[in-house]
């Protein structure tokens, strides 16, 4: 499928309970990409300082606290009262009773911009209970943004997205892969997986930056996207956006998906792919 800009046909955002919090996402990763663009562009002579996260390879940079900061403070003023769950700061508490929690992903991509790759993006969701309603994707380099909102559709660049048909390439599909910081080296299920894919695709991607990898699937740049125990930081915000592209998305096994941003990383792995690729797809992951 290939996604193309059209004029609104579906509902208007401004019916939505959420219009003022897809607004308010959409203007803070705005906002947080300027802060980054120089950086990124290089057309700042100072050099971000790069910092290990953890054991496992991951890594946190000053422009991650620079845009995370902006960002939480946007939204802590204009919602007090809702939880933010946030990549480097971790859980700010809210009100409990009003089952809203903003998702904050300021950098994703981090490993990439501290090799001088400038393949990121800014994330911003905002779920109700564990489902997402608002999902938010910015590029800062380019300055384009993808959006979501429940029930209302994606919106790019160029307005609303909507699917075209298109012939599937005899060279297989081209995929993204993903898989979160708790999956060893020796794990046996994400080894096959990985094979698998590589032997039916035509390309298997892995950009480091999950939701980069999601808005590439909901504008049709790339056919499906296998994540394998994925991230609850960035999975609302890419799941959002691709579902309301027309994106279809099931567990592993073809069942239902229902990961979300409560539970264990085991319950985040899934398929993501157009609906009439999904078959293909499915016998991919299961060595069909």
């Amino acid at each position: 499928m290939l996604l193309t800009a059209d004029d609104p046909q579906g509902p208007s955002l401004s019916s939505s309970r959420f219009a003022d919090e897809h607004r308010l996402a959409v203007s803070t990763a705005c906002e947080a990409g300027a802060l980054l663009r120089p950086y990124l562009r290089g057309e700042n002579s100072q050099p971000c300082e790069v910092k290990a996260k953890g054991c496992r390879g991951d890594v946190v940079t000053d422009l991650d606290t620079l845009a995370e900061d902006a960002i939480v403070r946007r939204l802590r003023e204009r919602f007090p009262h809702d939880r933010i769950v946030a990549e480097e700061s971790g859980e700010l508490a809210g009100d409990v009773a009003n089952g809203r929690t903003w998702l904050v992903d300021p950098l994703d991509g981090s490993n990439n911009v501290a090799i001088g790759l400038a393949s990121c993006v800014v994330g911003i969701a905002l779920c109700e209970g564990d489902a997402p309603v608002v999902g938010v994707v910015h590029e800062p380099v380019t300055g384009r943004t993808w959006s979501a909102l429940q029930g209302c559709g994606a919106r790019g660049p160029h307005g609303p997205l909507r699917t075209a048909a298109r012939a599937p390439s005899p060279a297989g599909p081209l995929l993204g892969w993903t898989q979160g910081y708790g999956v060893t080296r020796d794990d046996l299920r994400a080894r096959s997986l990985r094979t698998g894919l590589e032997r039916g695709s035509r390309r298997l991607l892995q950009l480091w930056a999950p939701l980069l990898t999601w808005s590439m699937l909901a504008r049709g740049d790339i056919d499906g996207f296998v994540g394998y125990r994925a991230e609850a930081i960035d999975l609302p915000a890419g799941a959002l956006l691709a579902l309301e592209a027309g994106v279809e998305i099931r567990a592993l096994d073809g069942g239902p998906f229902r990961g979300g941003v409560t539970g264990p990383d085991t319950e985040r792995s899934f398929v993501a792919g157009w609906p009439e690729d999904m078959p293909r797809l499915l016998d991919m992951v299961n060595g069909g």
